[in-house]
């Protein structure tokens, strides 16, 4: 019997449940599928046994109580996970596995082989040799981000509660929607949550342990064109589709997702949309460093101005909106939320993987709320679509992590 008996099954459960959000919604959650899977995470969270399950109304994050079972005064622990899974199909989602991977084989994911998971394009299959793997059948998304994270918690709190002989604080859970349109922990309630420290587990492969993000802002570009008859266009006509050219093109060269890595931040065109009388550019501005990010964004406001002054008109609209900043700026001045999780890997001969984020994580935002918040792994892989996969025995070493983490605050209290 495998140690967390129900981790996979609640796993599986939860996948194949739409819980897609919509980033073109305004409401919290931003679909009523997160509403339901909500309320049945609150009926599963009960039967488990733990304390003050409820949905907390201004968040429609879904908050239990693992209560103590130590005289000590502890810290209390946190541990978050969203639900909801990215912008790619979620119907339907049929999961497949791959018991005792060999780490080379070409796994076909459709029974006709079109999709495929082969090391030579996914070399991290290498590490996972001896593992049992889950997949998609090629059609869907798996919603391992971040629904592996949730099982794992879960997993942790039942283990928890079955093993009284492991010594452990109050323990808050969070499990909240709309993650993946950047949305979900604008209105965490610190406050009803209630922990001193926590942890997103919201990561990427074993050993991953992240309290470094990018600074965020989203950008969108709105320009005016003047539209004529080509035939009458010379000195009159302003091609606005053309005035966006221009505008990117006067971004620099470099600093695209596609040329960077670490630390390098960048500018990101995400959609664009165009006739000669209107267009439209969307943007991501990225940066670790702040400075540097504040730098970026006057720039890309610079550019706009200088075509605006070429046309003698505002021809070009930018709207830049921070999204979220990079936690490290609050965890660095206590380490001790990420020296708690570094121990715990090293306790279980799990190699701690520390690098910057080039992404976020909700706890970018809750950091900054007052609560700092690293991110763990959670075990899944090419994210957010049809590669997708996770391993088993990685997602019990996940749970094995939170385990620690809760041992080892009690043990130091």
């Amino acid at each position: 019997m495998a140690k967390y008996e129900n981790l996979i099954p609640r796993f599986l459960k939860y996948v194949k449940i739409n819980t897609r959000s919509n980033p073109d919604s305004t409401t919290i959650p931003s679909d009523p599928r997160l509403t339901e899977f909500a309320n049945g995470l609150v009926a599963d969270l009960k039967a488990i046994g733990l304390k003050n399950v409820h949905i907390n109304p201004q968040s429609s994050y879904v908050f239990a109580t693992l209560p103590a079972n130590t005289d000590k005064t502890v810290q209390k622990l946190g541990f978050i996970s969203h639900f909801d899974t990215a912008d790619f199909n979620s119907e339907h989602i049929t999961p497949k596995f791959v018991e005792n991977y060999d780490g080379q084989s070409v796994i076909k994911l459709d029974d006709a082989g079109k999709y495929t998971l082969d090391p030579a394009v996914f070399p991290n299959l290498k590490n996972y040799k001896g593992h049992t793997l889950i997949t998609t059948d090629g059609s869907t998304l798996l919603g391992a981000d971040d629904k592996s994270g949730v099982a794992e918690i879960m997993a942790a709190a039942e283990y928890l509660l079955a093993h009284p002989e492991i010594k452990h604080g109050e323990i808050e859970i969070g499990l909240g929607p709309d993650e993946e349109i950047g949305t979900g922990a604008d209105h965490f309630d610190v406050k009803d949550f209630g922990a001193d420290i926590a942890y997103t587990v919201d990561g990427g492969p074993l050993g991953q342990l992240e309290y470094e993000t990018f600074n965020a802002a989203d950008a969108q570009v709105e320009i005016t064109g003047t539209n004529v008859h080509p035939a009458e266009a010379k000195g009159v006509m302003v091609n606005a589709s053309q005035v966006a050219m221009d505008f990117h093109a006067a971004l620099p060269d470099h600093d695209r997702p596609e040329n960077t890595e670490g630390r390098e931040g960048f500018f990101h065109l995400y959609s664009m949309t165009g006739t000669v009388d209107s267009a439209h550019l969307s943007y991501i501005i990225r940066d670790h460093d702040r400075q540097v990010f504040e730098d970026r964004k006057k720039l890309f406001q610079g550019v706009a101005d200088q075509l605006n002054k070429q046309y003698g008109s505002e021809r070009v609209q930018v709207t830049i909106k921070d999204q979220y900043y990079n936690m490290r700026e609050v965890i660095e001045k206590d380490m001790t939320v990420v020296d708690l999780a570094k121990e715990a890997l090293e306790d279980l001969d799990i190699k701690p993987l520390i690098f910057p984020v080039r992404g976020g994580t909700d706890g970018s935002k809750i950091s900054f709320m007052g609560l700092p918040t690293p991110n763990l792994f959670a075990g899944g892989e090419n994210m957010h679509g049809r590669f997708e996969y996770v391993s088993e025995q990685t997602m019990e070493k996940a749970t094995d992590v939170i385990i620690k983490i809760a041992e080892l605050t009690e043990s130091k209290a």
